[in-house]
This record gives structure tokens, sequence and C-alpha cells, in this order.
């Protein structure tokens, strides 16, 4: 039989019906659509999309699994390797991870590994079997701080081990960024939810409105109730703004701020959710990453009639996703490129009304190989907007890291951790963002992963 080289498309909302509403994009294969996907699989003797996986699920098992029909065995295929296969099929970035590595990619599409584990994940959410076997207990007690990707993970592994966890998480929900950072219209809160509490019902212990640092420190934990071994997975929620004129009029929020009162708070469905949001009707994006997409696309489907990337580099140079690009210029997103803020500027009430910004041209590549954006002298002009959103990243919050003593940090703030999550202190481990700085929820995954194999084999000493 002749190789198919095509993968099947995922069917989605058409662009002029989503950016109107908060439902999920691509709406999943279906059965027919998923088997002939799985069949376009080579069953690779040595595969080179597992170890390409931070989680390293055994990528053709659940591929044939689906192909032969056996989704449940899928399913359970999925979960022993990863915690959040649903949430994971939707946001990973698949195309530079597991796909990207697909040796289809020399003759053509790679296989549709992360449409696929969407497919049979929210098979298992439906028939809700969740069946993780869990250890005897072994007596000893783990605190997990953050309840996000990484300190879900590991929460998740350790449970499996038999250890009693805790999860102390700041806000009312757990799930980090999954929760407060990507739109409902990517990442359905019910499906987070659903596998969040898979979690629980291992007898992970999450405590929410818990802010690490306030509620109790990392020596009180230890020294005072008992626990054997701590997870700092608190990531990186601080964010960053550009520190121009202008930036505390009213309508400039960080992304932070704007994506958490509309996807956490669900200021889309204001007044029958209780937080609003002022977005006036055109908005300007500063950034071109995943989270910058979100807030852009975010924006149109909060009733802004222009939406806006304001972005200093070229269009080869956006970082976000391709899927996600695609997805924000469908929907009509526009993309100003090689163009960056240098005041954003008010009213006498203290409203904004427009952005000033330059222009550049690209020079020779800087430290990370990237063509250096230069200023075009004479280039300043103005934008006219009435809300601005920072999405140039974010950093670890100092809340919880200014209460431990004798924790290593690096020059951004950052925990300093080793490749297997160990810190500088005996019995604490770390991973994910607080250790790398903004980065996926699979690798804040892999490294709470990780960190559990090495806080395991702790315990048991």
């Amino acid at each position: 039989m002749a190789l198919n080289l095509n993968r099947i498309p995922m069917p989605a909302q058409d662009p002029e019906v989503r950016n109107k509403n908060f439902d999920e994009v691509a709406t999943g294969y279906t059965a027919a659509m998923a088997v002939e996907e799985a069949e376009r699989c080579l069953q690779c003797k040595n595969p080179l999309c597992v170890p390409a996986c931070p989680v390293n699920i055994n990528i053709p098992k659940f591929i044939h699994e689906i192909a032969t029909g056996d989704v449940v065995a899928a399913g359970e295929t999925l979960k022993d390797a990863n915690t959040l296969p649903a949430v994971c099929g939707r946001v990973c970035p698949q195309e530079s991870q597991c796909e990207g590595a697909c040796i289809l990619n020399k003759k053509g599409a790679p296989i549709a590994i992360g449409r696929l584990e969407r497919y049979a994940a929210d098979l298992q959410i439906m028939r809700g079997d969740f069946k993780t076997a869990v250890k005897p207990s072994t007596g000893k007690k783990v605190a997990v701080l953050g309840g996000g990707p990484a300190g879900l993970t590991c929460a998740s592994e350790l449970a499996q081990q038999g250890h009693d966890v805790t999860i102390f998480e700041a806000l009312h929900v757990a799930g980090g960024v999954l929760m407060y950072g990507i739109p409902e219209f990517r990442l359905p809160k019910l499906v987070v939810e659903t596998e969040i509490n898979s979690i629980k019902e291992m007898g992970v212990d999450i405590r929410v409105n818990s802010i690490a640092g306030k509620i109790n420190t990392v020596q009180e934990l230890m020294e005072e109730q008992g626990y054997d071994a701590i997870f700092i997975g608190t990531g990186a929620g601080l964010p960053y703004f550009m520190n121009i004129p202008g930036e505390n009029f009213n309508g400039v929020y960080s992304a932070n701020e704007f994506l958490t009162r509309t996807n956490l708070m669900k200021a889309y469905d204001f007044p029958n959710n209780a937080t609003p949001i002022l977005v006036g009707e055109k908005v300007a994006v500063v950034g071109a990453g995943n989270v910058a997409m979100d807030a852009a696309r975010t924006a149109l489907r909060l009733g802004a009639k222009k939406s806006y990337i304001v972005y200093r580099r070229a269009m080869e140079q956006i970082p976000a996703r391709l899927e996600e690009l695609e997805h924000a210029i469908e929907e009509g997103v526009e993309l100003m490129l090689l163009t960056s803020p240098t005041e954003i500027v008010g009213d006498a009430d203290g409203n904004v009304i427009g952005m000033t910004c330059v222009k550049y041209e690209l020079g020779e590549p800087d430290d990370s190989g990237r063509r250096r954006p230069v200023v075009i002298e004479g280039s300043e002009h103005m934008v006219d907007v009435d809300t601005v959103v920072m999405a140039i990243g974010q950093g670890p919050n100092p809340v919880l890291l200014e209460t431990i003593d004798g924790l290593e940090l690096n020059k951004w703030g950052n925990v300093v951790a080793d490749d297997q999550g160990r810190t500088s202190l005996e019995g604490v481990f770390a991973g994910g963002d607080i250790v790398t700085g903004a980065a996926t929820v699979i690798l804040a995954m892999g490294a709470g992963k990780v960190a559990a194999k090495t806080m395991n084999e702790y315990l048991a000493d």
C-alpha cells in the first residue's frame, strides 16, 4: 500500500464565527479520522518521537492502539506516562518535539501525534475510567508548592509511589497557567478540572488559597509540619513591562491580568460572573509569543474592532506556535512587525489614546542567532489604540523565594536546580518555569516528572 504523506486536517470552527465566541476552536477528530491518521504511522523500530517527548510517552504504542480500535488501551498508555494528556494534546508544541522528530517529515507531513493524543484522552474523560494504580503508603509526606503543570505532574508521580502528597496552590483553583493563562477557546477549563480530579482520586490533597511563603515557609513545612521533601513549582507569574512612559495609564494591562480576568475569572461572561474587563475598540498587544496570540485573539472575542500584534522583529522570528499564529491571522488579528512602542500616550483623564512607535530593520545576528532589530531613524509614528496589553514575558514571583534561607537563585531570580531537580537545600527540589523561566506546559511537566523520580529515590534512602 502506498505511503500516505498527508495528515488528516483538524476540524475547526469557521474563523468568522469563532472570533466572536469562547468555544473551543478545534473540534477534534472523529473515530474514522483518528483511525485513518493513526494508520499512517510507520511503527518505527527505533522511534525518534519518544525521546523527543519531555514525558516519554510510548507514542507508537498508543497510536497502534488507536489504529486497531482499542481506544481504551490508548488512553491507558497515555496516562501511564502523562498526567495531563487531554491538556497536552491541545497545547503542546508538538511541531518542535515529537512531531518534529517524526521520520515522515522527510517525505511529507508528520503523524498528527497531538491530535491523536487529544482524541484518545478525550474519550477517556468521557468514559471517566482513570485507573491509576497507587502503591501502598510509604509513610512519607511531600509538599508541592504550586498547582500548575510541574506541580501537578510531580504530585501525581509521587502519589503513585505511595507517598502522602499535599499541593499548596496560591489561587482559588488548581491548574496554574492552564486555568489563568490559556483561553477557553484553546483549552476548555472543564478538561483541566477533570484531569486534576483524576489526581485528587489518587489521594493528593490540593489546598487552594495557600500562598507559599505567606501561609507557611519551606522551613515551617519541614521542621514544624513534618514534611520529608518539598517540590517548588511556583512558575513564572510576575509580568514584565517595558518601563516606557505611560505604562501606568488606564487601559494598559499585563498579559497576566488581561488573561486571568478573562479566563480564570470569566470576565467574558460578565455580569453573570463578577469580574469585569474594559476593552476598547483598538487593542495593541506588545509581543509575539503564544501568550501574545492568546491576548490578541481574546481581545477580538471581547468586542474589539481591531486587534494588533506589535513585534519588533520579523515574521520568520515570531516565537509563537505556527498554528496559533495562523489561527490569529484567520480570525482578523493584524501584525505590526518590525515595530516597537517607545511611549504610551494618554488623555487628561489618564486613559490610553495612542502609542508612539518606531520602525526597525534587521541588522547583524545577536547572541541568539537572530538578526538584531535596528531602529530606523526618523520612523517615529503614532498608532491609534485605546488598550495596550504587554505580553513580553514574565519571571519568578519573589513572595516564596524571599522566605527561603540558603536557596541558590540565578541572576534572573530563578531557582538553581540540577537536571534532576535538586536545589542547594537538602530535601528541597524544584522544576518548571521557576527554574527555567517561562517555557511550555510540557517542559514543566517533564521537569516535574524527573524531579519526582529523584525525590522518590531520596525518600527511599
